[in-house]
């Protein structure tokens, strides 16, 4: 059965399937799906597994007996199954016996129309399938203003520059929203800060800062301390840079419990780009979750320390919280 995108954008509870797949090139979309499905299930106390297809098809009975299986406390189960392609289709009909409350959702990249896997879902009753298509030009100017609809100073000019900036890519174009929904606290959207904002010099610049840190570099981190711009604007944007890493290297070390290192990185959305990787692997062997729940805690202080305190220097606490993380590193 096919289900339309934009219509369950609007109303994800239209889903009535209890396996479905999500493909196409838009990835942020995709991932807004999957953020739908965690919001949907909250309440249920849920139980989450994510799998790789190729993980799948090495030990299907594995898969399988974990959809029959039942947990202690009866919690519902929650399946993601990224990288779908033709070659899941011959357990299809095997785990449509098995499936009971749980749900399933599969994801993929693109399909032509030649896919098996693809024609089979869009003729099946018993399972659905969704389109993830780019969107355009205005498609993603409708989301922009949907997204920030609740501020103001969003001007056709300030709407321009945010899509532009996005390269009208949606995936790009959410990490563009949760940075301003992040510096404009008091949601007035200032055309001259958000082009500051939108820098990617500078904003490069502290990403490296932070990773030197993360990697426990002492030299490196206080050189680049004395020579990047910490901006007193910018600090809760800052302080959500450094989460954002954390969280990552969080569910990395989750996901790796119950598959290799490799196919757990491979398997988060969004991918971390290529160039990225070593030294995401470098973080890794340095951060356990407890270390991460210490820097975090941290963080969570210092937001409420510069909402509380107008009159606090917010440069110092940015730059002794880096020089912890370093230290915290080689703990």
């Amino acid at each position: 059965m096919i289900y339309k995108s934009y219509i369950i954008e609007k109303n994800f509870d239209l889903i009535d399937k209890n396996i479905i797949l999500f493909y196409g090139e838009n990835l942020g979309l995709k991932n807004e799906f999957k953020n739908k499905i965690k919001k949907k299930y909250k309440k249920n106390n849920y139980e989450l597994l994510i799998y790789e297809q190729e993980q799948i098809l090495k030990n299907p009975n594995s898969f399988i007996n974990e959809i029959q299986s039942k947990s202690l406390f009866q919690k519902q189960k929650i399946l993601f199954v990224n990288n779908v392609s033709d070659k899941f289709l011959t357990i299809f009909e095997e785990i449509k016996k098995k499936t009971d409350n749980e749900k399933i959702f599969l994801f993929s990249e693109i399909l032509d129309k030649k896919s098996k896997i693809r024609a089979y879902l869009e003729t099946s009753k018993d399972f659905g399938i969704v389109a993830c298509y780019e969107d355009n030009e205005l498609g993603i100017k409708k989301l922009i203003n949907n997204k920030l609809r609740d501020f103001s100073g969003l001007s056709v000019h300030n709407i321009n520059l945010i899509a532009e900036h996005s390269n009208f890519d949606r995936s790009k174009l959410n990490n563009e929203i949760e940075k301003i929904t992040t510096f404009f606290l008091d949601k007035n959207i200032k055309t001259e800060q958000l082009e500051k904002l939108l820098d990617t010099r500078i904003n490069k610049n502290f990403n490296t800062l932070r990773d030197c840190a993360l990697s426990g570099n002492k030299i490196e981190t206080n050189k680049l301390l004395a020579d990047t711009e910490i901006e007193d604007e910018k600090n809760f944007y800052y302080l959500n840079l450094i989460n954002q890493r954390l969280n990552m290297l969080k569910t990395v070390n989750e996901t790796a419990k119950t598959c290799s290192l490799e196919i757990a990185i491979n398997s988060m959305k969004p991918p971390i780009f290529w160039k990225d990787k070593p030294v995401f692997i470098e973080h890794l062997k340095k951060w356990s979750n407890n270390k991460i729940r210490k820097i975090q805690t941290s963080t969570y202080k210092i937001e409420l320390e510069i909402k509380s305190n107008s009159t606090i220097n917010k440069n110092i606490l940015i730059k002794k919280l880096i020089v912890d993380i370093c230290q915290e590193a080689n703990a």
